[in-house]
């Protein structure tokens, strides 16, 4: 680090703004502004409160900081302020430092025991260092800015073909795939290609028919997680032989981030749960009908409780097939929307399955589904690796410029000759 350098102290920059009276419930999903709560995304409002840029920060729950620009609100669990204008410290340097500070400021600034509260005391006399001159912090904004205006342009890509993919699935569950590999023409421009059966028009290919029917020779298609008593806390191991929780159910394929694991012994006695390749498994509370497929890899992992399996003949059903349809099928989404509230809770059993209606094409055509479906998942994938590389990347710039480890070059400028 450069002796060009200074430790600040926050507070002695710190000009706080009036507190809201909005509450976090003002929130509209169209709203004109942009909202901020104590949430990492803001939200939006019909009304605004402020047009001058602040730092917004939360102050219940999580740790959390904004940059508010234009007009904008802020609700009453949120903290807004501004930093003077000073030679020192400009605001959006200050912004960038508490941004990479938000894992040690959620660790040491909150206390309660319940519904956790900032400390303002500690945000104003957190110390951090700065270059000494406006013109490098200015810089090292504008690098970050760079970055993050191509993390937001990813995840306008990322949003925009998945809209493209949800508008295939609806005609890939409706029209189908030819052996051309193009689409059925619609129901419109061609009537006599369609029958009407007891959860819509379906190509008169097709059929409708329940999980039972499909399921694999030799086993029951269905089978429930064991009961909770069977995996406790106590059961838990650092590593192991792992376990699949419905954290752990991402979109399509398993988040391994969310797995939990127990020992050799406990493994054996939950034999009867473990999984093999081909088995969709299903969430059957909470997100009733997030499911996975299970690959090879993955054969012999443990079901928890809360989770159900399914188990088709893959020469009458692709285990693709019913995930994608679990995932995409509106009609499938419906069924269970209408079948799985107990009590006010989302439950769904072996009876709610077992009452499911899926449109089921010849395996052919299941396998033409299949593929133009991951084709269209294929660029939604790229693009979310893409986000994931820049958001590392992001994290490694802010620490070596934000701690001075690396140093930024200030444009001169051009000196004429007279």
């Amino acid at each position: 680090m450069s002796k060009d350098w200074a430790l600040l102290r926050l507070g002695d920059f710190l000009s706080e703004l009036p507190k809201s009276t909005l509450p976090a419930s003002c929130s509209e999903a169209n709203g004109a502004y942009s909202f901020y709560c104590s949430s990492s995304e803001p939200k939006a409002a019909d009304t605004w409160l402020q047009e001058l840029p602040a730092i917004l920060m939360g102050t219940g729950g999580v740790a959390s900081v904004h940059l508010g620009k234009g007009r904008y609100a802020y609700s009453t669990d949120t903290w807004a302020f501004r930093i003077k204008e000073s030679s020192k410290l400009t605001q959006s340097y200050a912004y960038r430092v508490l941004e990479l500070s938000l894992p040690k400021i959620d660790y040491a600034g909150f206390e309660g025991s319940g519904l956790r509260h900032l400390r303002k005391s500690y945000i104003k006399d957190f110390r951090f260092l700065a270059p000494s001159d406006s013109a490098p912090q200015k810089r090292i904004v504008s690098i970050l800015d760079g970055i993050d205006t191509a993390i937001e342009k990813t995840e306008a890509l990322i949003a925009k073909y998945q809209q493209i993919k949800a508008g295939l699935m609806r005609d890939l569950f409706t029209r189908g795939v030819l052996p051309n590999g193009q689409l059925r023409p619609s129901r419109e421009q061609a009537p006599e290609l369609y029958q009407e059966t007891a959860i819509g028009w379906i190509p008169r290919e097709w059929e409708v028919a329940g999980l039972a029917a499909k399921g694999r020779p030799g086993t029951h298609w269905i089978r429930t997680g064991p009961f909770g008593s069977a995996l406790k806390g106590e059961h838990w191991r650092t590593h192991g032989h792992p376990v699949i929780t419905i954290g752990a159910l991402g979109e399509g394929v398993f988040t391994d981030d969310e797995l939990l694991f127990v020992d050799s012994r406990d493994a054996a006695r939950l034999v009867d749960f473990q999984l093999k390749a081909g088995d969709v498994v299903f969430s059957r509370v909470a997100d009733v009908g997030r499911s996975v497929v299970v690959r090879a890899e993955q054969a012999g992992w443990i079901m928890s409780s809360n989770l159900m399996r399914i188990a088709v003949d893959e020469n009458r059903a692709r285990p693709d097939l019913v995930q994608m349809a679990l995932a995409s099928d509106s009609r499938i989404k419906a069924q269970i929307r209408a079948r799985v509230n107990s009590g006010g809770r989302d439950v769904a059993n072996s009876d709610v399955l077992n009452q499911l209606r899926f449109v089921w094409p010849d395996i052919e055509e299941q396998d033409r589904i299949i593929e133009r479906a991951n084709t269209a998942d294929c660029r939604i994938t790229s693009e979310k690796l893409r986000r994931s590389n820049l958001l590392a990347q992001k994290q490694g710039l802010m620490h070596d410029l934000l701690t001075g480890k690396v140093s930024v070059k200030i444009e001169e400028p051009e000196v004429v000759d007279g």
